[in-house]
């Protein structure tokens, strides 16, 4: 057997050599060819198919044929990341499902009218002037001058590029400049008056999406939000997918660090072009995110996150010149990283805490971060407690046999009464289904009796059902799945099913959530009854059907009007942090003081979340729908 063969992918067109037992999809990321692998290659998704072009290559798995179906596989279709290269032969690498249009979730709030944010973010400028040296005989330095200027307060720890400008600056401008301090550390000296225009960034970065906000430092005003999708999900679609990818692999490691960096260095860019602001004026970053986001962007291995005891290797809040990690703003630019609790609750889930104010609540209330990596904080002023709850990427469209996330053409609500009506996002034929629209599905399929409470999709009992809906309760392929729209109707020329499979991931996801909520009820001694709000935090929180969300116990057995949305907490946590330091140093006392809670070492959470999966029967369902307790 040769050591290597010649693999082509299209449609790059690019001949690679591969040793023969090497995946496809392995192959690929080492050769930096993008195939999508949202399950991380391990062959729950079907994100990663490629097509046989030519030659020869292993017989299709089990899970070839579960994922694809024994159609598409008699096509030569195959998942990569379960197809080892045998042979030389040439592969098409087949585009994801187009999704245009996504939704990223902004944040925009006054603080010009909120008293309750101060605006002292730290950065000061000022316009001086400085008195250059004039005698042999008299010690002193421009840096000494320049300082003096300013009137006593900044250190005289000034950053090496600084130094190498200030002596022309200051014979240029006879000695009047602009100086840029940050808590009493110069970071930048201009020549002229450019004390209006100071600046900052906010991002967000989380596993689906990163969003980023330019701000005013001085007025606290929104200049421009930017966003899009977390170009890391080529190598998983949720944490421990990615944290897998780089485990003890420096150069996979990197991979993920370029990419998250290229991203933010791309949404300054453009967030400075829309507000007409020079990035070298943006003096303070602040950035969140979850354990291995915070991790990954500093170029931290979080091979140990994901291994038991899940410790990262810091918690403690981070300042860094903006240089040291190649960000394109003013280079000593102060960039801040919020604290982390434990485990994976991050970075985000201060933002959340931050922007909730629910450590200062008199009553219990409780903040759900409902996404790849969940979080769910509850408590009040008294004590704070806080879970991670790793729903993983169902919720966003992703193992879900027509899933996408929430953009153009997605079915994004779902009525069955004698027959089954979607609304699609942008009102055009249908060509999957997002998150929201999987939970008002299945909410839906429960009360018409097309699935029992154990999640079973109920072929057997269809009889009983209505002409049309029965009609679309079929079994194909070897599997159960529900019809929502017929081939004809749909923007791809196929049926989009809810699959037997689909059913069991949601319960998988919404599972986690749920668990996560019990779990810290049962710990804390609280009920229901006791907590006055919940908050839904996050891109795909702000999405959802509530009603639906608490028919298949995603959410608790409260009244709908005791949930709400918050929107995008954690930016405008996030926010806060850049435009305040007292916000930020609030976050470190916090940090310091919430109580995390570990589900899996709980010796219970094995019972609560098996019974967390399950769905409500109908007496439950009735008595949900009513909005009673």
């Amino acid at each position: 057997m040769p050591a290597t063969v010649a693999v082509t992918f299209e449609p790059e067109g690019r001949t690679i050599r591969v040793a023969p037992g090497e995946t496809f999809l392995r192959a690929a990321q080492d050769a930096g060819i993008d195939v999508m692998a949202t399950c991380g290659g391990r062959g729950r998704c079907h994100s990663c198919r490629i097509k046989i072009l030519k030659g020869t290559v292993a017989p299709p798995t089990i899970m070839d044929t579960v994922q694809l179906g024994h159609e598409e596989v008699r096509e030569g279709f195959r998942l990569s990341c379960q197809t080892p290269v045998v042979e030389a032969c040439a592969v098409m690498v087949m585009p994801p499902i187009a999704e245009g249009g996504h939704q990223i979730l902004s944040c925009a709030h006054d603080f010009r009218a909120d008293s309750r944010v101060g605006l002292d973010s730290g950065v000061e400028k000022r316009f001086v002037k400085a008195r250059l040296p004039a005698e042999e005989h008299h010690q002193t330095s421009d840096v000494e001058e320049t300082l003096a200027a300013l009137g006593g307060g900044a250190g005289e720890d000034v950053p090496l590029d600084v130094l190498r400008r200030i002596p022309t600056l200051l014979r240029e401008a006879d000695g009047a400049v602009t100086v840029t301090t940050f808590r009493g550390k110069v970071i930048d000296v201009e020549s002229e008056d450019t004390s209006a225009h100071k600046y900052g960034m906010a991002f967000d970065i989380g596993t689906t999406s990163i969003v980023g906000f330019l701000m005013d430092l001085d007025t606290g005003e929104q200049l421009a939000a930017v966003g899009n999708l977390n170009p890391q999900a080529v190598y998983g679609g949720d944490l421990m997918s990615r944290i897998a990818f780089a485990q003890f692999n420096p150069e996979a490691l990197k991979k993920l660090q370029v990419r998250v960096l290229a991203a933010i260095n791309a949404h300054v860019k453009e967030a400075c072009d829309q507000a007409g602001v020079s990035p070298a004026q943006i003096y303070k970053v602040v950035i969140v995110g979850n354990t291995c986001m915070h991790h990954v962007f500093l170029g931290i291995d979080p091979t140990h996150v994901g291994l038991a005891p899940y410790a990262p290797t810091v918690r403690s809040p981070i300042v860094l010149p903006a240089k040291e990690l190649h960000l394109r703003v003013n280079p000593n630019a102060a960039v801040c990283f919020l604290p982390i609790v434990a485990g994976f609750v991050g970075a985000d889930t201060m933002g959340v805490i931050l922007a909730t104010r629910i450590y200062d609540s008199p009553d219990i209330r409780v903040a759900v971060d409902i996404g790849t990596n969940g979080e769910v904080v509850m408590g009040s002023r008294r004590r704070l407690m806080a879970c991670s709850a790793p729903a993983g990427p169902a919720l966003e469209g992703a193992q879900i046999r027509h899933g996408m996330r929430g953009a153009m053409g997605a079915i994004e609500k779902v009525e069955i009464g004698g027959d089954v009506v979607c609304s699609v996002i942008g009102a055009v034929p249908p060509v999957g289904i997002c998150g929201s629209g999987l939970i008002d599905a299945i909410a839906k399929m429960l009360d018409a009796k097309v699935l029992d409470s154990s999640g079973l999709l109920r072929v057997e009992e269809r009889d009983l059902l209505p002409s049309a809906i029965r009609d679309r309760l079929i079994e194909r392929d070897g599997e159960r799945q529900f019809v929502l729209v017929w081939a004809p109707e749909s923007g791809k020329g196929e049926d989009i099913t809810i699959t037997q499979q689909d059913v069991r991931q949601l319960q998988l996801a919404k599972g986690a959530i749920y668990s996560g909520i019990l779990m810290l009820e049962q710990v804390m001694g609280v009920t229901n009854g006791q907590i006055t709000e919940l908050m839904l935090a996050g891109g795909f929180g702000n999405y959802i059907n509530i009603a639906s969300a608490v028919r298949i116990h995603l959410l608790p057995e409260l009244p709908v009007e005791r949930i709400t949305y918050v929107g995008n907490a954690a930016g405008l946590g996030a926010q806060m942090a850049l435009l305040s330091e007292t916000e930020r140093e609030r976050a470190t006392a916090l940090a310091r003081t919430i109580e995390h809670v570990s589900l899996a070492a709980r010796p219970d959470f094995q019972d609560v979340f098996v019974g967390a999966i399950c769905f409500p029967g109908d007496e439950a369902a009735g008595l949900l729908l009513s909005g009673a307790e």
